[in-house]
């Protein structure tokens, strides 16, 4: 199970850290991504890291501003949102795929809401 937190309302130019958290002892298998959705339109790749957190990956739209971690021992992957933008309102999802590069996403959360004020 991946239960997404840390969203909310934010002006523009805000950070938000963005937090997902594991069920189970099995964290450390999987690579772990952050996906976007914003309102209308489909989910989208934001970012993604493997199972050790040696290699990360970001969509062009993400370089520079989010930043991917981890932290094993507690089982959580968190995303760190700077500099954030009105059009970076969207619910962002957390998923765990076996394998990195990830082909497939086989868990998700159920995302959690940010809201970018100008």
């Amino acid at each position: 199970q991946l239960v997404e937190s840390g969203g909310g309302l934010v002006q523009a130019g805000g950070s938000l850290r963005l937090s997902c958290a594991a069920s189970g002892r099995t964290f450390s298998y999987y690579a772990m991504g952050w996906f976007c959705q914003a309102p209308g339109k489909e989910r989208e790749f934001v970012a993604v890291i493997s199972q050790s957190g040696a290699s990360t990956y970001y969509a062009d739209s993400a370089k520079g501003r989010f930043a991917i971690s981890r932290d094993n021992a507690k089982n959580t992957v968190y995303l760190q949102v700077n500099s954030l933008k009105p059009e970076d309102t969207a619910v962002y999802y957390c998923a765990a795929g076996d394998e990195y590069p990830v082909t497939e996403y086989d868990y998700w959360g159920q995302g959690t809401q940010v809201t970018v004020s100008l």
